[in-house]
């Protein structure tokens, strides 16, 4: 079957599912397989659920009418994404980057959807599949979409953005990520430019930080808005201890997350924002309103400390940032609990004995969590101590404590010790 004969069964419901568990009514269900999965195991299990088609790529299983048999199931999904791409005229914001673009992404849909009917990927749906699933959730109503893309490897924006064709393009920053997927930082910084590659192409926008070097040479002769301490969107971050607080046209702009950093994040959404015509109060509101969640950077109060938890995800560069803003604050005992970072690949050693320098430097106190840390020559450590030894014989009291590290390590699993 074309893709034009499943665009036109795709329209009728305008739902499409990977995970046979997650069915709730009619839509497409895609049979997609992966290393430890086989989606065309579970087709029965789709159309019990209430799926009206399913997709396959084993001829063997497709033996009803509303069961189709494709090439491959993946490269359907992602074909039906473009078909339905190109019935689009909205403006669509892809935005990329090492550090902080699920955060901007949450914060500029937030301040869009204060007036505009705007889309936003869910969660971190940002891959080769979550992308195309993105894409096929916008329908006729939203005026606007922010479409996050993640990538471990070259040319996958590129290949993203062949997908979700954006008009405008965000890298919020790039840095040493998924090393072991790129080999070096120069493979990180080429394909992160893909997106910009993209937008020259096609004649799009792009929003840049203008105090990032990098970011400024790669965009030249590209067009673009500039945002930041200076540019064509300007602002400064207040002094406060607690939450991020800007002053932007002579007024302040609250927010709820933490991290001197987060700054060009903030920066970033009133940019896009004014862009769009949003109004300034609107925009205020949105970003003050905004909760973090989900691991990243929320503050939880125990009856024994304060917890900064920005545990959703962790690499060099990130790390770095979140406990040099850590150490600038004046919290009374300062603590850090530092898990690894994980797909640097042979970068790995030298990374983690870089955080460790760093957190010398500063004399702040550690634990340190992970097999990646505890590998590093033990002579860097000087007083540092390893949470497996420390916390049974030392209960924590009365400090601010931030804990960082990769998803794996799951560090949210001991704010309950804490």
């Amino acid at each position: 079957m074309d893709i034009i004969k499943i665009y036109k069964l795709f329209l009728k419901n305008h739902t499409v599912f990977t995970d046979s568990r997650k069915i709730k009514g009619k839509g497409i269900f895609f049979a997609l397989k992966g290393e430890n999965f086989n989606g065309n195991k579970f087709v029965d299990n789709a159309l019990k659920a209430g799926a009206t088609y399913c997709i396959v790529d084993e001829k063997k299983i497709a033996n009803k009418k509303n069961i189709i048999y494709v090439n491959d199931s993946l490269k359907t999904l992602q074909d039906l994404a473009i078909y339905h791409r190109n019935q689009l005229s909205i403006p669509i914001i892809g935005i990329t980057g090492s550090n902080g673009k699920t955060t901007s992404k949450e914060l500029i849909s937030q301040v869009l959807k204060s007036e505009i009917n705007c889309y936003s990927t869910k969660g971190n749906l940002n891959n080769h599949i979550g992308v195309p699933l993105s894409i096929l959730e916008i329908n006729s109503k939203h005026k606007v979409a922010v479409i996050e893309m993640g990538a471990n490897h070259l040319n996958e924006i590129n290949f993203l953005c062949n997908i979700s064709k954006p008009t405008h393009g965000i890298i919020t920053n790039i840095g040493s990520a998924h090393l072991q997927g790129f080999k070096n930082i120069d493979g990180v910084i080429k394909t992160k430019n893909e997106l910009y590659e993209y937008i020259k192409r096609s004649g799009g926008l792009l929003f840049v930080n203008n105090e990032d070097k990098l970011l400024k040479k790669l965009s030249n002769n590209i067009e673009r808005i500039t945002y930041g301490l200076n540019g064509i969107y300007k602002g400064k971050p207040l002094v406060n201890d607690d939450y991020i607080e800007i002053k932007y046209k002579n007024q302040n702009i609250f927010s709820r997350l933490i991290g001197d950093f987060q700054f060009y994040n903030i920066m970033l959404a009133i940019c896009v924002g004014e862009h769009f015509m949003i109004n300034l109060n609107n925009i205020k509101k949105a970003i003050k309103n905004y909760l973090p969640k989900n691991n990243r950077s929320e503050i939880i109060k125990t009856k024994k400390n304060t917890i900064i938890l920005d545990a959703y995800n962790a690499n060099p560069s990130s790390m770095k940032a979140m406990i040099i803003s850590f150490s600038n604050k004046k919290y009374k005992n300062k603590l850090c609990i530092l898990g690894d970072m994980l797909e640097l690949g042979n970068y790995s050693h030298e990374e983690h004995l870089n955080i460790i320098k760093i957190v010398n430097n500063l004399n702040l106190k550690v634990i340190f969590i992970g097999k990646e840390f505890s590998s590093v020559n033990s002579d860097a450590f000087e007083n540092r101590v390893f949470f497996e030894d420390y916390l049974k014989n030392n209960p924590i009291k009365n400090h601010t404590i931030l804990l960082k590290g990769s998803r794996s390590m799951s560090l949210e699993k001991l704010t309950k010790y804490l």
